[in-house]
């Protein structure tokens, strides 16, 4: 039994489709970047592995951090696309899939059950030795990959499970990041750990006085950033909570935007009534700015940080990520360690079982209790091919494995890499073949 069927609000949609439709084409840019990773790691490794292992020293003032350029990739920049993560959790919760418990059910739920089960299924296979720490690795969505494979099935694809996968990989990311600040992170500096508080207490704060200017945040964020350095927990973990403190309100109400809004228009129109072409040229320029500025304050600093960050995230940071993290040396001697390694088959397992078991389970019990619904023109068919999807967990899973396995043997890492790229592309594929099958067979429902 299906139960009711619920129709996405459409106020939802277009918002969505531009926040689907940047996923989609940076998954195509992060597989190409991972392509470029592979050949270059095998064709020249000295020079692959050197490059990201140079030292890179940033100081400011008395601020010295002596690091490489793998470190400033994976602890700097990631911190932004973490950080846009948080503004996506937070964009949810108010007005998106995740802004009511009836309709954050299911994607929550069923991201549970993707989570929980891949890393039972780890653990079964790693309980003991070096490889027991790497239990979080399969537990992650990549929402670029899983959205590009989506996206190669076009309209085809109900909108309904768009949002499900979108929503699914958005919890995803929020249970991966609880679970790097909990257990993936070193020993606990308490004295910094207060100090961070302080910091994200005080953007609350500002948040609170309807403080929506950026430049505050960002001081804060990059304070927050070297206290959590020097904390224990990881670094990046600062980005998502800066992000939370964003102001998600706008400075000017509806009513008042659209009354602003006429009048300005009002005044553009009449300005070359009775002007020289030169006055009429600065009237119309006053009044452009008038405009602009009135649009700023229509928007919430959360959508315009999101709306400025997304794509720098998607087309740089992130294919930038997998340039630098998924190289990897295929040769008969680390392939046959792969195919002996508990670690591969427990990433490969954990992330192709993991995600079929518990997405599934776990969505039909939350459905069965009457606890959520399938989403209008979505069938269980749908929800067992985007389980498939839910499987793609690189981007995280590299992020994770990199920090499981660090100080450890190289080798370790290549065999969880491993595990991690192949399980991506047999959960792709195999993905993309069973939603082509189940929408060629209902005859496809429109996203439009």
């Amino acid at each position: 039994m299906l139960g009711k069927m619920r129709k996405l609000p459409s106020k939802v949609i277009p918002t969505f489709q531009e926040f689907f439709a940047l996923e989609s084409s940076s998954g195509v840019l992060l597989l190409v970047c991972t392509a470029i990773a592979i050949i270059w790691a095998n064709v020249s490794p000295e020079n692959y592995f050197a490059l990201w292992n140079d030292k890179f020293t940033a100081q400011i003032g008395a601020l010295h951090l002596p690091k490489n350029l793998h470190y400033w990739i994976n602890d700097g920049l990631m911190v932004i696309f973490f950080f846009v993560v948080g503004l996506e959790i937070k964009r949810e919760l108010i007005s998106g899939e995740l802004r009511s418990p009836r309709q954050a059910a299911l994607p929550i739920i069923a991201a549970f059950g993707g989570a929980l089960t891949p890393a039972l299924i780890y653990f079964a296979i790693n309980s003991s030795g070096s490889g027991s720490v790497g239990w979080g690795i399969p537990m992650a969505t990549d929402i670029a990959f899983a959205l590009a494979v989506l996206s190669l099935l076009g309209s085809r694809v109900p909108i309904g499970l768009k949002v499900f996968l979108t929503a699914l990989a958005i919890v995803d990311d929020l249970i991966a990041v609880l679970v790097i600040a909990i257990f993936y992170s070193a020993q606990i500096d308490f004295y910094m750990l207060l100090a961070g508080l302080i910091i994200l207490i005080t953007a609350f704060l500002l948040n609170r006085a309807g403080v929506n200017h950026v430049l505050p945040y960002a001081l804060l964020g990059l304070s927050l950033w070297y206290v959590m350095f020097h904390s224990g927990v990881h670094a990046t973990v600062a980005g998502v909570l800066i992000a939370l403190a964003i102001p998600a309100k706008a400075k000017l109400e509806r009513t008042e935007f659209v009354a602003n809004s006429k009048k300005l228009v009002a005044n553009f129109e009449r300005c070359g009534l009775d002007a020289a072409d030169k006055a009429q040229h600065v009237c119309e320029t006053d009044i452009i700015h008038a405009l602009h500025k009135n649009c700023e304050r229509a928007e919430p600093t959360l959508v315009r940080l999101e709306h400025a960050l997304h794509p720098w995230v998607a087309y740089a940071i992130v294919p930038l990520f997998a340039l630098a993290n998924a190289g990897v040396v295929f040769n008969s001697a680390t392939l046959s360690m792969a195919i002996a390694s508990s670690i591969s088959w427990g990433v490969f397992l954990g992330l192709l079982l993991g995600n079929q078991i518990g997405v599934n389970l776990f969505s039909w019990l939350a459905v069965k209790l009457g606890i959520a619904d399938l989403p209008a023109g979505v069938t269980w068919r749908h929800i067992y091919g985007a389980s498939w999807l839910a499987a793609i967990g690189f981007t995280m899973s590299l992020f994770i494995a990199g920090l499981a396995f660090d100080g450890q043997d190289g080798a370790i890492l290549d065999q969880a890499k491993i595990g991690i790229l192949f399980a991506s592309l047999v959960a792709g594929v195999i993905g993309w073949l069973l939603l082509r099958r189940t929408t060629a067979s209902q005859g496809g429902t429109s996203a439009k």
